[in-house]
């Protein structure tokens, strides 16, 4: 049976315990977890290990020069990983769509996915998946970057306190209008995120939680690192992706979710107005996961607390992250 109330606080992340730090073969590694512990973890590039000091990359490479390269963002709860086809579906369809070709087959890509979890000893936490262009001039040309690189990252991650996540945040609009589809689109995430941060900027300087950016258009189209959500007379609306917003993995969740709990949503062009006068509003990410807003722009949203159709989707989402997923461990 499902809860109608959400959890107090959000599930704290494990501390990330460090594997060794010798630089190792990855095809080469025991799938068993170790008892030993150093202070560092263990970073994946390019089919190797290293130690987090000496994880590093060439100042050519022109992920780092321009931007130019792809990322996913992947959650994995008590030992399973959290929609692993979909994010690796996405990460090759934005592959696709800047003309990169990754290195690496996507079951070769799980694996080395798997590894890097097991090799930091992790149950819970964070897995930053790149895909740079790699190496080249200092032109940004890409047909001088001869071999793209692969870089996976597995730690811990915590956006808001727990204390957010009980009371909800608060979100102001922020002037930085969001990338539209004819300049790059949003469906590509991409190592350029510079749109992104500089909307962040704009919501640190204004102490809000997060930034709504809106579309050329004037509409709502997602918040910095967010798909948006509001709920009028128990129906949930949410941006369409021709908005200018991200084809989330979260959000897609959502949208089954809802289809489970007999809830309508709808996907529709959502004004400031629209937000201003929800009933409820919560905000969906890998990193986030599920989060409510209780204030735009300095109105309350309904009566300024979480509200109940954002807690069930809350408590459901927490449910099926223990409940599913890849195993990582066997």
């Amino acid at each position: 049976m499902l809860t109608k109330d959400a959890e107090g606080t959000a599930r704290a992340l494990v501390d990330s315990p460090a594997p060794l730090e010798t630089t190792t073969p990855a095809g080469k590694l025991s799938r068993k977890i170790t008892a030993a512990h150093s202070k560092q973890l263990q970073i994946y590039i390019d089919g190797k290990f290293y130690s987090e000091a000496d994880a590093k990359i060439s100042v050519f490479d022109h992920g780092l020069l321009y931007g130019d390269g792809i990322f996913e963002g992947i959650r994995f709860y008590d030992g399973r990983v959290f929609r692993l086809e979909e994010h690796l579906e996405r990460l090759w369809d934005s592959a696709h769509s800047i003309c990169l070709e990754i290195p690496m087959s996507m079951n070769e890509m799980t694996e080395a996915l798997l590894e890097t979890i097991r090799q930091n000893e992790l149950r819970d936490g964070y897995i930053r998946l790149l895909v740079t262009r790699g190496i080249g001039n200092l032109g940004l040309n890409p047909a001088q970057c001869k071999r793209p690189s692969v870089i996976i990252i597995a730690s811990t991650i915590a956006l808001y306190s727990p204390e957010i996540y009980q009371k909800g945040l608060t979100v102001v609009t922020c002037a930085t209008r969001r990338t539209s589809p004819g300049a790059l689109n949003p469906a590509v995430k991409s190592l350029n995120y510079l749109n992104n941060v500089m909307a962040r900027i704009e919501a640190n300087l204004a102490g809000a939680d997060e930034a709504l950016m809106l579309n050329d258009a004037g509409n709502v189209a997602e918040c910095t690192a967010d798909n948006i959500f509001v709920i009028k007379r128990g129906q949930i609306f949410t941006p369409p992706i021709a908005a200018s917003a991200l084809r989330g993995i979260t959000r897609l969740v959502v949208f089954e979710m809802a289809a489970e709990l007999g809830i309508k949503i709808t996907e529709a062009d959502i004004t400031r107005h629209d937000v201003f006068i929800a009933d409820e509003c919560f905000l969906t990410g890998t990193a986030a996961e599920i989060i409510p807003v209780i204030k735009a722009d300095g109105r309350l949203i309904g009566n300024g607390k979480p509200g109940p159709i954002s807690a069930r989707m809350i408590a459901r989402f927490r449910q099926l992250t223990r409940e599913t997923g890849r195993p990582i461990y066997n």
